[in-house]
């Protein structure tokens, strides 16, 4: 909790966050990267990641002030459960529709009264060394509850969404979004950028975090948006960018032999 915490005063204070998405296995990936990125994005939505690898990412996360969110696959809150029982920041929900959907995933994240979380924490609680009503107090207060905007029902009705108490954030996924507009695969068409553009409005309005969640790869785009944080690169992403420019260079050298 103490990484979203921080998350959090970044924000507060005009950073920009800007985050990895981590799919691979290995948590030394995670290890490597944190000291060069505000937050990881660890996606269980769209990869072989199993609750025990998710866990050793977020523990890797722990020797510095990287904040570890985890895209889970559904809206389950069982499964949200378990994810912040073994010491998740933040939780990013998918494919959020409707305000209630927004309220349901906010409610995953926190212990009653303002939500239906049960109680079981593990890593967070430093295996029951910390516990009570403080506990959960302060729990309530750090975890942050994301919901992904990848649907036009969302844009719709943006403004109830983001008027639900606890919604921390919302966060982009534009190629879904483009294909609920039928234009699958196209994230920077006109169409899909006006619909992103007029949600940002609404959230900057409602004073309410947003950021990118990759797609549009016009990272200026983002940055004009003013989004507070941003997926800029991913762990495979990162390996091929660098295998290619190290083969370039060595193909150079070659040719100039």
């Amino acid at each position: 909790m103490r990484n979203a915490v921080k998350f959090r005063e970044k924000v507060k204070r005009g950073h920009r966050c800007l985050g990895a998405a981590i799919t691979f296995y290995d948590p030394t990936v995670t290890d490597a990267l944190c000291g060069l990125f505000d937050f990881v994005w660890i996606d269980m939505e769209h990869n072989a990641l199993t609750l025990e690898a998710v866990q050793n990412h977020i523990i890797a996360t722990q020797g510095g002030d990287t904040t570890a969110l985890v895209r889970v696959p559904s809206h389950d809150p069982a499964f949200i459960k378990t994810v912040l029982d073994i010491g998740a920041d933040g939780i990013i929900v998918p494919n959020v529709r409707t305000p209630e959907e927004a309220r349901k995933a906010v409610a995953a994240c926190r212990y009653p009264p303002q939500g239906i979380r049960g109680y079981g924490p593990r890593r967070p609680s430093g295996y029951g060394r910390m516990g009570g009503p403080a506990f959960c107090k302060a729990a309530n207060e750090a975890i942050l509850a994301i919901a992904q905007i990848e649907h036009i029902d969302a844009v719709r009705s943006i403004d109830e969404i983001l008027a639900v108490p606890g919604l921390d954030s919302i966060v982009f996924g534009p190629n879904d979004l483009s294909g609920s507009m039928g234009c699958m695969g196209e994230p920077d068409n006109p169409a899909v950028v006006e619909a992103m553009t007029t949600v940002m409005a609404h959230a900057r309005q409602a004073n309410v975090m947003y950021g990118s969640g990759g797609g549009n790869e016009d990272q200026e785009f983002w940055v004009k948006q003013g989004v507070h944080w941003m997926l800029i690169a991913g762990d495979i992403s990162l390996m091929l960018k660098a295998a290619r420019e190290t083969i370039e260079a060595v193909q150079r050298l070659w040719a100039g032999r």
